[in-house]
Order: C-alpha cells, then sequence, then structure tokens
C-alpha cells in the first residue's frame, strides 16, 4: 500500500521565505475545499547555521541540524520532503541519502518549468548567494538548455544581494528589495533576457517594491510548490 501523501518542508532558512512558499503551495493547488489542499508538516526552525557563512567558511555548517529536521520530517510520516532554499541543496546528496521520504530537488524543479516555456531566452541571469553560484547548478543546466548565463559579479555581490538578503532576513523588505532591484536590473544592462531569482528572499523583496520587471522572472520557490502540488493532484481526485 502506498504511503499516505504527506509533504514535509525543511523550511526556517529563513521563515519569511518558507511562509511565502506555504502560500505558493495553496495558489498552485485548484482547490475547491480545505480537504483538498495539501497536507504538509513542516519545520520552521530559523535556528539552523547560516548557509552563506557556511560556505564562506566563517560559521558552522548547518549539516547536523539538517539532518535532524529530516529525521523529524520522516518521524512525522512525510511522504515527500520539499526544502524552500536554494543553498541548503549543497548538502542535498547528504539530505538525500538519510531520508526514506524522496527529497525534492528545487533545481530540477526550475529547469523543468524553464524547459516547457514556449518561448526561451538566449540570455539569462541567475540572482543567487554566491555559494549557489559556485556550485554551477543552474548554470549547467542552463548551458545544457543551450542558454548563456548571467551572473553577479564578486562586487555586485557585496554591494547589492548579500546586503539585501540579509535586510529581507531582518525584516526591512522594501530596502532589501530596493538592493536586489539593483542587482537584476544590472544583469539587465549586461544583456540578460530573464531572471531566475535562485534565493528564496528575491521574490519576497521584489514583490515589496513592486519591481516592474518581475514578469521577466522565474521562481525557484513557486516552481518547487507547483511540483508538490502536481504530485498532490496525481493522488487525489479533483473534480
Amino acid at each position: 500500500m502506498a504511503k499516505p501523501f504527506l509533504l514535509g518542508v525543511l523550511g526556517g532558512m529563513g521563515p519569511l521565505a518558507t511562509l511565502d512558499f506555504l502560500r505558493r503551495l495553496l495558489e498552485a493547488t485548484p482547490a475547491q475545499s480545505d480537504q483538498q489542499q495539501i497536507p504538509t508538516v513542516v519545520w520552521n526552525v530559523p535556528q539552523i547555521a547560516d548557509r552563506q557563512k557556511a560556505l564562506a567558511g566563517t560559521g558552522p555548517s548547518p549539516l547536523p541540524q539538517l539532518l535532524h529536521a529530516v529525521e523529524k520530517l520522516n518521524q512525522a510520516g512525510a511522504s515527500h520532503i520539499a526544502i524552500p532554499c536554494n543553498t541548503a541543496h549543497h548538502w542535498y546528496d547528504a539530505l538525500s541519502e538519510a531520508s526514506s521520504a524522496p527529497v525534492l530537488h528545487i533545481v530540477d524543479a526550475t529547469l523543468d518549468t524553464l524547459s516547457q516555456a514556449e518561448e526561451k531566452p538566449q540570455r539569462v541571469g541567475v540572482i543567487a548567494t554566491k555559494g549557489t553560484l559556485d556550485a554551477g547548478w543552474y548554470q549547467e543546466r542552463l548551458a545544457a538548455q543551450s542558454i548563456e548565463v548571467v551572473v553577479p559579479t564578486p562586487e555586485e555581490l557585496a554591494q547589492w544581494f548579500v546586503p539585501g538578503c540579509y535586510a529581507v532576513k531582518r525584516g526591512a523588505l522594501v530596502e532589501g528589495g530596493e538592493l536586489l532591484a539593483l542587482q537584476a536590473n544590472a544583469l539587465f544592462a549586461r544583456g540578460a533576457q530573464k531572471l531566475v531569482l535562485a534565493c528564496t528572499e528575491v521574490p519576497v523583496a521584489l514583490e515589496a517594491v513592486r519591481a516592474p520587471f518581475r514578469h521577466l522572472t522565474w521562481d525557484p520557490a513557486q516552481a518547487l510548490a507547483e511540483r508538490c502540488s502536481q504530485l498532490w493532484q496525481t493522488r487525489t481526485p479533483f473534480n
């Protein structure tokens, strides 16, 4: 007998991004009643060690806390696990190996969505942490679709992305949105036709300042939410 569907959400990175992901789950599901919405169990623990600092060598690894979260979600009966944090996927292999429930990959969900687009751009910008950019997940998958990638410079990361991201984490959404909009516009200026917002703080911040280019972006958190909804709909009758 198949395990009952229960989506585990490994969140807290950051907590606002987790709440935004849960909202996206609701919006991605064509439910006609409460009972048709996705059943979820959420680990929204903000005390997980800072992923950017860990990868920069200036802070402890979050892996022990991430493994603990995966253990708890499995104990709660999760049939699938989603992680609405791009940088945390640096530890994806270890987390997937430790989990009896399959762990969905946010990059796979995003690039599958992009591959189905009617018109593919020739150049795509990626806004992400240095850890995500160094891992090269998005660059490699975009290049495989013959798409040229535009990424932030080290100076842009230091001047706009990092302070913008941490502004969101402390609740200063407008400040963060203004800084991240500068980063986005720099990528557009260098030829990007669309952007992948590969950090879950970024869409929240750009929404706060109502950035006019939001229609030219792909949101990995949205793609992950849609993947979760698709899995749920295959198990649930929708009238």
